[in-house]
């Protein structure tokens, strides 16, 4: 028999929503026939065996889409848009994120009318209305759309069917921040503090901080230091007790300083519980347990907000140390006893050893070493990191055997400890053992291969070694990590004179008031005989540090060879300044007076010089001819004393020649702490032309035969070059006194 089955509307409704929701079912299907538009069907005989089949149930397509389905679809669209924006958002892609929240807006708009068309406008979704606002505003603020994001925010707080609203104004206070607009950040701050209930007592905290800071940048300590008393007593917070302690050290209140600081140090963490990131001995299987939790993100978290806190109140201590006390000692002690008195008792040592090196700040070597030396019978590491201290305190004031002690009970103490290799390694430099000094070098780097003092110091063993390839290896690497450090680029300066010309305005370009760099660019534009670039660098050179003897000679010898010899005094009487024992200095600015034709300047100069130096024979000389040449009548006077001078001279080679038989040439002319005289120096040899074609040996001043009184004199600034001919008269440049009469006492004897 055939089996009748009378189907309702609500089971053809089912089926039919069931080939809505799957969409592979609208294949065609064979066995079915028309008659359920009937509402009925016939199916096969009765068989408990299973042998013949009842065919599926007849699925129709699907009838046209409902109001309440559009509306339905589009309010999915809508909110795939807001996710969309949002991830948009996370990923960085901010322009992307504001373009999917103004769709979601338009989307939400035409949504909206559709509603009210069909007359469902008492069916609109708020929340949906809500957070397309929401985060349309969010999107506009991060895009720097300030006016955008607040019109917005506006639309949301004044509409009166959003009942949370009200906290918006959090976010525009925020970008009333941002544009420097405090008075009305804050009234804003205000008005949302007064909507939300005591029972969100976090956003309120929250939000009296942001108070308290707008306070500060208005520079108004008083109020935020009212603002950030109140959290603290409320609900005391790390960050919140580092700021009120900054605030009363801006209104210098001491007494409250030591308070708030101690309120800083009480704060609790709510991560005591340290002992469930270790094993427990009766339960073998935790072991699994601490490894799963040992590195997750919680346990980061724990450990950053440690070490946040300590830094807190590491530096709050340095700040207020000289501030409460009539002393820094006085206050860094009291620091000290309240840390070992806290959770955070380890700080202690830290803090002292920071005491120590704000000494060194000070330049107070005393009490530095003093502090540094209390360490030596601490754990291991605070011994280590004062003893490596201590050891580079003595490297810089030239003890290196105390350098040396300390670098050893620094390794002794770590010897995982870059800092003391690298100590020890400097000591044995210094003493000039390179191999070894390059051993602790690279143990150094083999603990810590970030140890960027010891590469840099490796490579210039290297380079002491003649292994330049090497050394070359070590200040690439080093460049490859410091990219801006003028130090490695100078390191890199190659053999080829335009390749270290590259280099060197690389270093320029990052400190260009180096005057060792611009001086060494100038020596290089120099051999490659390009003046003017020279002078360039030279003259930054010595603006920067003008005290640099090989940058003052250059300059004097270029302007001498430019033929501005009054130009050149200005150099010579700064390097008498820096060298005033040495007596060339002294005779180039007199020899710079005569040769601009101030004669009497000169002669001045030239008087001055013999009454530092009555010993020195070319001043004398120099004394002789020009009051000859003046017709002045010192010129006796100063003949007999050339001869006293020079008889004095012979004597004292002649002692010298039968005390030390073959020894060197005599000493030179002058007094004894002027060594100029003797020779002009390896110095000498940067000089112009005009300065290095000086007639004779190399010993320009040394007296003639004694035998023979002989007046002559060398000039030290060398031959004075001829001066192109205008259609002047000839100028005599040399002075010729063959044919002056001289007195008796000045003839031969």
């Amino acid at each position: 028999e055939h089996v009748t089955v009378h189907l309702s509307v609500e089971e053809y409704d089912l089926y039919s929503g069931y080939n809505d929701y799957n969409p592979t079912f609208d294949s065609e299907v064979t066995g079915y026939t028309s008659f359920l538009t009937r509402g009925e069907f016939k199916g096969p005989t009765f068989d408990p065996l299973g042998q013949s089949r009842l065919p599926a149930p007849p699925l129709e397509e699907k009838n046209e889409e409902t109001p309440e389905e559009k509306i339905r679809i589009l309010e999915k669209k809508v909110n795939d848009l807001i996710d969309d924006s949002c991830v948009a958002q996370s990923m960085g892609a901010l322009q992307l994120a504001l373009e999917k929240a103004k769709e979601a807006g338009r989307r939400e708009k035409a949504l909206v009318r559709k509603q009210e068309l069909s007359g469902n406008g008492d069916h609109i979704s708020l929340d949906l209305t809500y957070s397309v606002l929401l985060n349309l505003a969010n999107q506009y603020a991060n895009n720097e759309m300030y006016p955008e994001a607040l019109n917005s925010y506006q639309v949301i707080v004044k509409n009166k069917m959003f009942s949370n609203g009200g906290c918006l104004r959090v976010n525009m206070a925020n970008i009333y921040v941002k544009q420097k607009n405090y008075l009305k950040a804050i009234k804003l701050y205000r008005m949302a503090l007064d909507e939300i209930s005591n029972a969100h007592k976090e956003l309120r905290i929250k939000i009296m901080q942001n108070i308290g800071l707008v306070f500060v940048r208005m520079g108004q300590y008083s109020d935020a230091i009212t603002s950030f008393e109140h959290i603290m007593s409320e609900s005391p917070n790390i960050k919140t007790g580092f700021c009120l302690i900054l605030c009363l050290y801006a209104v210098g209140d001491e007494e409250r300083m030591k308070k708030a600081f101690q309120k800083l140090i009480s704060v609790p963490l709510g991560i005591d519980d340290e002992d469930k990131y270790f094993p427990s001995i009766d339960d073998p299987s935790s072991d699994m347990v601490i490894e799963a939790i040992k590195n997750d993100k919680l346990h980061q978290m724990e450990k950053d907000l440690k070490v946040l806190a300590e830094r807190y109140i590491m530096t709050a201590a340095k700040l207020i140390a000289p501030a409460i006390e009539t002393s820094f000692a006085t206050g860094s002690d009291w620091c000290v006893d309240m840390v070992k008195s806290s959770q955070y008792v380890d700080l202690a040592n830290d803090l002292e050893m920071s005491k120590a090196i704000i000494y060194l700040r000070q330049k107070d070597f005393n009490q530095a070493v003093e502090t540094l030396k209390t360490f030596e019978k601490k754990d291991s590491r605070v011994k280590s990191a004062a003893a490596t201290n201590l050891s580079f305190l003595y490297f810089l004031e030239k003890d290196y055997d105390q350098a040396d002690r300390y670098a050893d009970l620094a390794m002794n103490a770590d010897h995982y400890n870059p800092a003391a290799l690298n100590n020890k390694g400097n000591t044995l430099f210094i003493k000039q053992d390179y191999e070894r000094a390059a051993v602790f070098y690279k143990e150094a780097l083999r603990n810590d291969s970030s140890c960027t003092e010891a590469l840099y110091n490796l490579g210039l063993t290297y380079k002491k070694l003649d292994h330049l390839e090497e050394s070359l290896e070590c200040f690439l690497k080093l460049h490859a990590i410091l990219r801006t450090s003028a130090q490695v680029m100078y390191q890199l300066l190659l053999e080829d004179p335009q390749q270290a010309i590259e280099c060197l305005m690389q270093v320029i370009s990052i400190t260009p008031s180096d005057p060792q760099a611009l001086a060494k660019l100038g020596e290089l534009y120099d051999s490659e005989r390009d003046k003017s670039q020279a002078f360039q660098y030279y003259c930054e050179s010595f603006r920067y540090f003008p005290t640099n003897i090989d940058v003052i000679e250059w300059l004097g010898a270029y302007y001498i060879e430019a033929q501005f010899c009054e130009k050149a005094i200005r150099y010579f009487e700064r390097a008498t300044l820096i060298q005033p024992t040495q007596v060339k200095w002294q005779l180039m600015v007199a020899s710079c007076y005569r040769r601009s034709g101030n004669y009497p300047k000169a002669l001045e100069t030239y008087k001055d010089i013999h009454r530092k130096f009555p010993e020195n024979v070319e001043c004398l000389r120099f004394l002789v001819r020009l009051c000859a040449d003046m017709g002045l009548k010192e010129v006796q006077d100063y003949a007999n004393k050339l001869k006293k001078v020079e008889k004095m001279k012979e004597i004292r080679e002649q002692r010298l020649k039968s005390g030390r038989a073959g020894s060197a040439r005599g000493l030179g002319e002058g007094s004894a702490g002027s060594g100029g005289e003797q020779k002009i120096g390896a110095n000498w040899e940067r000089l112009s032309a005009t300065m290095r074609s000086l007639p004779g040996s190399n010993e320009p001043y040394e007296a003639s035969s004694p035998k023979e009184l002989d007046a002559s004199y060398v000039d030290p600034l060398g031959p004075e070059a001829e001066r192109p001919k205008m259609g002047a008269k000839n100028r005599v440049t040399d002075y010729d006194f063959a044919d002056e009469e001289l007195g008796e006492d000045l003839l031969p004897e």
